[in-house]
């Protein structure tokens, strides 16, 4: 079981956009990513935990391609939204900035691709110095075996990788 101190974590929520969610993905659909996504951010909501959404946009580009938004059912529980131009969402972002305003010092992920941009964030969040946490069930990859060599391999090098009924937010109330 992983404890989670409401105060000073955060979901980051990689890439659950409509045309990246619609992709053809395993081990899961799209859709059952969203779903174990939106579970976490309402309990990261209900104990007061920020939930960031990071979303990517092709650069040097006039006009984003179609299914560029965030799936509105996350875009509704996001505190807040990070537009990245590289497959990592710390890079030219501010999301580090973000994150330090509000005290966060650990860092819960899900989202698609696994080894892609949930990789690549979680690389520089741990180069940043946030305890990681990977919720399984709210990733998802091209392949079955791109998302389980990550989980099994490289994930585990950067953080913890849980299953959603292993997580548990902290009870305490901050005084003053």
């Amino acid at each position: 079981m992983r404890t989670l101190d409401h105060a000073r974590t955060a979901l980051v929520l990689i890439d659950l956009m409509e045309r990246i969610v619609g992709l053809p993905l395993e081990p899961r659909t799209g859709d059952a990513v969203v779903d174990a996504a939106l579970t976490l951010a309402g309990e990261s909501r209900a104990v007061g935990a920020p939930v960031i959404a990071v979303r990517v946009e092709r650069p040097n580009v006039t006009e984003q391609p179609p299914g560029s938004e965030l799936v509105a059912s996350v875009a509704e529980l996001a505190d807040a939204v990070v537009v990245k131009r590289t497959i990592g969402g710390f890079y030219g972002t501010g999301l580090h900035e973000l994150l330090q305003q509000r005290g966060v010092d650990t860092l819960v992920f899900a989202g698609i691709a696994t080894n892609l941009g949930v990789e690549s964030t979680a690389r520089a969040a741990a180069d940043h110095g946030y305890d990681v946490v990977f919720v399984e069930e709210g990733m998802a990859a091209l392949t079955a075996e791109e998302h389980e060599a990550a989980i099994s391999l490289n994930l585990p090098r950067f953080g913890d990788v849980v299953p959603l009924t292993n997580l548990k937010w902290s009870q305490r109330v901050l005084s003053g």
